[in-house]
């Protein structure tokens, strides 16, 4: 369940940007531009929390993740964990931080060490963050979180290459989850993995997070996946959140175009219901995070775009803050409407 209204943010990210300078010539090196990964992405997080970070390939959702957790430079705006603005804060500074953070990554077969057995694996954090110092403690708890998450421990001095996709992805949560962080990062943590075990994974998620009481941002591209595990989504179009909302608010009644494109690209079980809905396709290519478009950066897609939406950006907007959406079908501009 969401928690309260009423408790401080456990994260807040403001007018958040990243943006890689991309540079011409091989001795003399100039810059030549930027790609505008994330350019000026705000929102909350509270205590318990899931939010669900969804959009194409490219549209900034990893890299979001990765500034939250300062694994990648911020250009601007301001990150505040637990109270704390820890956008400038150098390594030294972050270190303690990093205990309260953590990430799981998309792919299980690249993110452990296939050098280590899994024992190491899950020790490292406990030791770096001095959490359990001794080899014994280390091992005796790398036993109890193979259990959590739905492994054996006897497994516990086997090598990564030894696992399924799914069995690597359950140690690297146990990993993730071994220094009691506040916030989890999910970065596509399912996409690689058969369907048949993408739901066993999303429902050990839940329980772990009923259990812990840890907060997710839980990036993906699928929108089915995320509409079980998220309190709230937020849809992300090259590089900017274009509408944000509850679950089921933002299923039921979708505003911004882009959203309801990506929902209707949701197969429907029932062949019928399938052939008879409206089909919403969206043309054209996903324009260059080195050229954005002017104005609304998804009018040179959009199937309802109006002149108005090529000269001015649409501010992210909505009645008491429960359903925003940055869209000019929604929020007038005066003397704009055509």
């Amino acid at each position: 369940m969401p928690p309260s209204e009423n408790d401080a943010p456990l994260l807040c990210v403001e007018r958040l940007k990243v943006h890689f300078p991309l540079y011409k010539g091989v001795i003399f090196k100039r810059r030549v531009g930027a790609a505008q990964a994330v350019d000026g992405v705000s929102f909350t997080l509270r205590a318990g929390e899931t939010l669900g970070l969804v959009g194409e390939s490219g549209c900034g959702k990893s890299t979001t993740g990765l500034a939250v957790l300062r694994m990648t430079e911020v250009n601007d705006g301001r990150v505040v964990f637990e109270g704390r603005d820890i956008t400038r804060l150098d390594r030294a500074g972050m270190q303690p931080i990093r205990r309260r953070m953590q990430m799981v990554y998309q792919d299980p077969y690249g993110s452990l060490n296939p050098r280590m057995p899994v024992a190491d694996i899950i020790g490292e954090p406990l030791a770096v963050h001095g959490l359990a110092p001794g080899k014994a403690e280390r091992r005796e708890r790398a036993r109890e979180l193979l259990q959590m998450v739905g492994l054996r421990a006897d497994m516990i001095d086997r090598y990564p290459h030894e696992f399924s996709g799914g069995q690597r992805q359950r140690i690297g949560i146990a990993r993730a989850i071994a220094v009691h962080p506040g916030l989890l990062i999910c970065d596509e943590p399912v996409s690689a993995l058969d369907v048949s075990i993408q739901a066993q994974v999303v429902n050990l998620f839940e329980d772990l997070q009923e259990r812990f009481g840890m907060a997710y941002i839980f990036i993906a591209h699928d929108l089915a996946v995320v509409r079980h595990v998220s309190d709230r989504i937020a849809v992300m179009y090259l590089g900017r959140i274009v509408e944000v909302a509850a679950s089921a608010d933002l299923y039921r009644q979708p505003l911004h175009p882009y959203t309801q494109a990506l929902l209707a690209a949701i197969p429907i079980p029932d062949p019928a219901a399938e052939a008879a809905r409206p089909r919403q396709i969206v043309a054209g290519e996903v324009p260059s995070v080195l050229r954005p478009p002017s104005g609304c950066r998804f009018h040179t897609r959009c199937p309802k775009a109006m002149p108005v939406c090529a000269r001015i950006e649409p501010v992210l907007a909505g009645e008491g803050g429960t359903h925003a959406v940055a869209c000019h079908l929604h929020n007038a501009v005066e003397g704009e409407a055509a």
